[in-house]
């Protein structure tokens, strides 16, 4: 009988090309990977991968195993959703997954009343902009600027985040837009409508600096680095930042909340988007919305237990 857990290493490596890849993504070391390679070879005799200097190459006969191996993979991971799902009282971990600006300004200041009102569930959450596969359980649930297209998913709507221009009180153009030089987004960010928009915004002036992440958009125009667009919530509050008048057009960005349709009736997976849904829309600078939203084919979430 073939070990699922050798199996789970050999379709890391496959996915991710390299065993360096798969060691982090599985979080163990290196030796771990090709030790538990080997196993599985010499179980079934045969090489599955070619180990080449800089990556890993699949054989003919790993390539096919390849492809049975990810039917494989979704069945243990159906198998671990239907027991979460039938778990009550709620309790066990939950990862959420959600851009790293929504995490520390919105969801880490009532991670104490929720744990008090859930003891049993243990939350883990990780700050990341990257789409994460709900299938894979890499999350359970998922926070995302921009709407999941995950096939198993079951997604959301939160709400639409409102984004300004905020520079220092002490920039020394604050005054004179012609001098304006903004704070930009990373190659990471090509395709992204909040990229778009600022560049439609600056009209040719310069882009002082690129960064990928929106956090430190604000610490950079914090220091005076230029003009950032940045979201209302995050920056309206801070009493070093001026919000500027511009003659572009007012920007949204939407708030989506998916999960996948296995656990979406699972209790503790309930209670964390019920935790999830009321911050938000007790949220000040967010504009809540009432209508759910459906991948087609696909049931809406309900709007609360």
């Amino acid at each position: 009988m073939i070990d699922w857990e050798s199996m789970r290493y050999f379709l890391a490596v496959a996915r991710l090309g390299t065993m360096s890849g798969a060691a982090r993504y599985l979080q163990v070391d290196h030796a771990t990977i090709s030790r538990r390679l080997g196993v599985l070879e010499a179980k079934i005799q045969a090489r599955l991968i070619e180990r080449l200097p800089r990556a890993c190459r699949l054989t003919p006969l790993g390539q096919r195993i390849y492809e049975l191996a990810q039917a494989m993979e979704e069945g243990a991971y159906a198998i671990e959703r239907l027991l979460d799902a039938s778990r009550s009282p709620p309790s066990g971990k939950v990862t959420v997954s959600a851009p790293p600006a929504l995490i520390a300004s919105l969801l880490l200041k009532h991670l104490a009343a929720f744990r008090r009102s859930n003891p049993g569930i243990q939350l883990s959450i990780c700050g990341e902009a990257r789409q994460v596969s709900l299938s894979r359980r890499e999350a359970d649930v998922v926070l995302r600027m921009t709407r999941p297209e995950e096939p198993a998913s079951v997604v959301r709507k939160l709400g639409r985040v409102s984004f300004g221009l905020y520079a220092s009180k002490d920039y020394p153009h604050l005054h004179d837009p012609s001098a304006w030089e903004f704070i930009g987004y990373d190659a990471g960010f090509t395709g992204v409508r909040q990229r778009a928009w600022l560049t439609g915004v600056a009209e040719g002036r310069p882009i002082a600096c690129e960064i990928s992440d929106i956090n430190n958009h604000l610490v950079a125009a914090r220091a005076g680095a230029g003009v950032a667009g940045l979201p209302d919530f995050l920056a309206e509050r801070d009493a070093t930042l001026q919000r500027l008048s511009h003659n572009g057009e007012a920007f949204f960005q939407d708030i989506w909340m998916a999960v996948h349709r296995d656990l979406r009736h699972s209790p503790q997976i309930r209670v964390v988007m019920d935790f999830l849904l009321r911050t938000f829309a007790d949220h000040p600078a967010l504009t809540w919305e009432l209508s759910s939203q459906r991948n087609p084919g696909e049931s809406d979430l309900p709007a609360g237990t």
